[in-house]
């Protein structure tokens, strides 16, 4: 069924409806949709634009029609071109001609924002609740390993010694800025198009503040062009999609480098690996990559939709078909990445004495060298130089640091006296890192309570706004 025709002479060539018809992705909007046409109702009976009677046999019909579309007993056909026309042919199979009085004041093109909208808002609520229970595995492990000493690394190179609990910790603070940006999202994209019409607004006694606040919105589009050829929001959803991911990627490629042979610091479960179908011994960190892969899928719809976008003019153009599939895709990958990512970080065991063996190498501990001198008045830049001569001495004798004489240290810098080797410890370099944010076992301990209860806070608040979601669309 299509929705225009009256002055048009031929029907639409076999080629142009197959390249024009989206019923076969769009119908996923129709319980949007159709929560959408119940509160444009109440407006067109409010108004007087309907009669009670038709009202009363309009909305009879969409409540039905919702259970059929729930249950499945009402489907798409391959005349419907999309998921509007599909339901009106159903609205009209129930009531006949009356069930087409539902059509005046909105157009498809404000019907499609909308229900865009609330798809996405419901879905990106479920995103953020996913991510918490992420943060919260993450917390668990970090936790577990809070008391764990690891090599700290920067350009893949060993860095300094640390709590192996706190590099599990930073990735939560990641996602904590991810549902951050959901909540800001949300609030830029409670506007509700409805009431835009076509691109110019309604010429009937319409009331789009009404039906924003029916549908849960916070307002109304304060321009109607704006209302209908607006897709900020699903950029924007996408572009957040895409930075979860990338915060993912960087967790599966942690993974796949901790499970080598030549790490062995990460035991995957069973459960969160695979094998080889020629090599038996093969015991594969699959999630960890398939995470680290879908990462550029969701980048690459983002940059598709930025694509669409860039050259449209005016109000509503065909192009904006476009923006559904991408949207669709990326919050269906990230709800199957998600949850495998969070199984395989609380199921992963970590080998704590190969994490502590490695910690001291790479001669880790020549800040605590340079941070004696300046505790001695030394200049950090001279400081800095003179640990630096004593990791060259070092590897001109294939020595450690702490195996360097009493000679050596006071030739370097004759502050530099046996004292040192007291700093040039993994436990006494990380117990002095006692700053907020440090990797100090107090440090780390303040970090993941303060993370606990933020989680804790901000999961119990978009709890309320999925329950708050589903009481609207349950109306």
């Amino acid at each position: 069924m299509a929705l225009w025709g009256g002055r048009f002479s031929d029907a639409p060539a076999d080629a142009v409806f197959a390249l024009s018809r989206s019923v076969q992705f769009d119908w996923r909007l129709a319980p949007y949709d159709l929560r959408s046409s119940l509160a444009h109702l109440r407006v067109l009976k409010s108004s007087g634009l309907l009669t009670p009677e038709a009202a009363t046999k309009i909305e009879g019909a969409l409540k039905d029609l919702i259970s059929d579309v729930a249950s499945a007993k009402f489907l798409p056909s391959a005349e419907d071109e999309d998921v509007h026309s599909a339901l009106e042919r159903g609205l009209m199979e129930k009531i006949g001609e009356t069930g087409g009085a539902l059509r005046a004041g909105r157009s498809r093109n404000d019907q499609v924002a909308t229900d865009l909208k609330l798809y996405a808002i419901d879905h990106m609520l479920d995103i953020a609740q996913q991510i918490g229970l992420l943060q919260q595995a993450l917390i668990a492990k970090a936790t577990e390993y809070g008391d764990a000493p690891a090599p700290g690394f920067t350009h893949m190179q060993h860095a300094q010694p640390i709590l192996f609990g706190h590099e599990l910790a930073k990735h939560i603070h990641a996602f904590a800025r991810d549902i951050e940006r959901i909540q800001d999202w949300l609030a830029r994209t409670s506007v509700s198009p409805l009431g835009s019409g076509a691109l110019a607004g309604s010429g009937l006694c319409l009331q789009p503040e009404i039906t924003a606040k029916d549908l849960g919105f916070t307002s109304s589009s304060a321009n109607s062009i704006d209302g209908v050829s607006d897709r900020d929001f699903v950029a924007e959803a996408l572009f957040i999609i895409s930075l979860v991911g990338v915060h993912l990627s960087r967790i599966g490629e942690e993974w796949c480098i901790w499970a080598t042979t030549e790490f062995g610091w990460a035991k995957v479960a069973d459960a969160y690996s695979t094998g080889s179908s020629i090599m038996p011994q093969k015991k594969n960190p699959d999630m960890a990559e398939l995470a680290r892969g879908k990462a550029g899928r969701l980048i690459g719809n983002l940059t598709g939709v930025l694509a669409m976008l860039k050259g449209l003019p005016f109000a509503y153009n065909r192009d904006l078909q476009e923006d559904k599939e991408p949207l669709f895709d990326s919050i269906d990958t990230l709800r199957l990445v998600l949850p495998a990512v969070t199984g395989m970080v609380a199921t992963t065991a970590f080998d704590r004495a190969k994490m502590l063996a490695a910690a001291p190498q790479g001669f880790s501990l020549a800040t605590e060298v340079a941070d004696f001198l300046v505790r001695a008045g030394v200049p950090f830049a001279v400081a800095h130089e003179a640990a630096g001569k004593c990791v060259a001495i070092c590897e001109s004798k294939n020595i450690e640091l702490h195996e360097l004489s009493d000679s050596d240290f006071t030739t370097v810098n004759p502050k530099l006296t046996s004292e040192v080797r007291k700093s040039l410890t993994v436990e006494g370099a990380i117990a002095s890192r006692t700053t907020v944010g440090a990797t100090g076992k107090a440090a780390l301990a303040k970090q993941l309570a303060e993370a606990t209860a933020a989680v804790k806070a901000t999961q119990s608040k978009i709890s309320t706004q999925v329950t708050t979601f589903s009481e609207m669309m349950g109306q």
